[in-house]
């Protein structure tokens, strides 16, 4: 693992927050990896003081937990946890898209030509900002100021299992043929068929995500044996 140094500055805390998040969410940092203060001090060319704020924090928001011994270690992640999480997704998305289609809202397709872009490169955190974009403007576009605040509380934990869907290049360009859908449906004024391609598409990150884990779990399971 390989952290680009973070450019001078007076406060670090932010930066390096920001940059330890994005490692996690892009799987340069993978789950259960270790990591200490004094690597990534090092790594960061920043002293220790940011990088401990930056992981208290961190590990506030359920990424990082002691590891055995000394330092820390990304959070493993849990299937539970995250059809959990992709059930109230799902409700919510599906709301925020039927109320920006009765609003008569347009979602504009560069969001969609953006992500496609994105697709079809390697650079996970750029997919990921283009997937959050998307959202964030049907939430807006919704009117109901509570849907972006809810989505806000647990936009970090949807981040990560993003950028865990996102590592695997098959299916990109379908999960943007699903946004283009949706948007269509949107921009079409279909609030029903809006809400319903939303669940669908929830419904089906969450489920290869799930797949994707449990092949991943038989992988090492296989390769111990």
């Amino acid at each position: 693992m390989i952290l680009a140094k973070i450019p001078c500055r007076t406060d670090y805390v932010d930066e390096v927050y920001k940059t330890l998040l994005d490692a996690i969410s892009s799987g340069k940092l993978a789950p259960g990896e270790r990591i200490t203060q004094e690597d990534l001090a090092e790594q960061l060319n920043v002293s220790r003081s940011p990088v401990l704020q930056a992981l208290r924090l961190l590990k506030k928001d359920g990424l990082l937990e002691d590891a055995p011994g000394r330092g820390l270690v990304v959070t493993q992640l849990d299937p539970s946890r995250i059809g959990q999480l992709y059930q109230v997704r799902g409700a919510m998305d599906a709301l925020a898209a039927r109320l920006a289609a009765a609003a008569g809202a347009h979602i504009p397709n560069s969001l969609i030509e953006a992500g496609r872009e994105a697709a079809a490169g390697d650079d996970v955190r750029v997919l990921i900002e283009a997937d959050m974009a998307f959202h964030s403007a049907i939430y807006q576009a919704s009117g109901n100021a509570y849907i972006l605040e809810a989505s806000q509380s647990h936009w970090i934990h949807v981040r990560r299992i993003m950028g865990a869907v996102l590592q695997h290049s098959a299916g990109r360009d379908g999960i943007w043929d699903e946004h283009h859908a949706i948007v269509h449906a949107i921009n079409e004024g279909h609030g029903d068929l809006a809400a319903k391609l939303s669940e669908t598409h929830a419904s089906l990150a969450s489920a290869t995500l799930c797949k994707n884990f449990m092949g991943s779990e038989a992988a090492l399971a296989h390769t111990a044996a």
